[in-house]
């Protein structure tokens, strides 16, 4: 039987993705150059949203797009699964671009260097930030995230699950820890 909290509802989300946008404009100036791209799957709705959100305080769109990690990953022959590989839509060079990644959870750490890894292939950006709703520790790599909308700490048999729906109300955004 799993045990489920909820410790991010969808007003907190909201909340954090907010403070996150304007993090994101304090730090860099403004726009120019800037450019935000989702990790598939969990950083997809996040960065889109992140996206509208400096749009909006701004008055002006940044460029974005979606990167698929999966051919990038240390573990993708160790899997015995066949990977599924999906889109990756960046359709801009990179080259002297601040670029911020967005991701659901940083766990581990090597999510984020698959997609560094994966970023070189479209150029060389002047700058590489990581934006995430949820750091929950135990790091295996040497990676910090520049932008966290939470951190839970947590053990690891506990899964954290960040569920983002396409309900213009919210209804149904959510993060939850389950423990088996």
């Amino acid at each position: 039987m799993k045990k489920k909290k909820v410790v991010m509802d969808a007003e907190g989300i909201e909340r954090s993705l907010t403070r996150i946008a304007y993090e994101i404009l304090e730090r860099n100036k403004g726009t120019d150059n800037l450019i935000i791209i989702g990790i598939r799957k969990g950083g997809i709705s996040l960065a889109e949203r992140l996206r509208e959100k400096i749009s909006g305080i701004e008055g002006t769109e940044i460029m974005s797009g979606t990167l698929d990690i999966t051919l990038y990953r240390d573990d993708v022959l160790t899997t015995g699964k066949r990977p599924a590989i999906e889109k990756t839509y960046i359709p801009f060079p990179l080259d002297h671009k601040r670029v911020v990644i967005v991701d659901d959870v940083l766990f581990t750490g090597r999510t984020i260097r698959a997609a560094m890894d994966a970023l070189m292939d479209f150029g060389r950006p002047e700058l590489i930030q990581l934006a995430v709703l949820v750091d929950r520790g135990h790091r295996e790599l040497p990676i910090r995230a520049d932008f966290i909308g939470e951190t839970l700490p947590s053990s690891l048999w506990e899964n954290i699950s960040v569920n983002i729906t396409d309900n213009p109300d919210l209804s149904g955004d959510e993060v939850v820890i389950e423990e088996s």
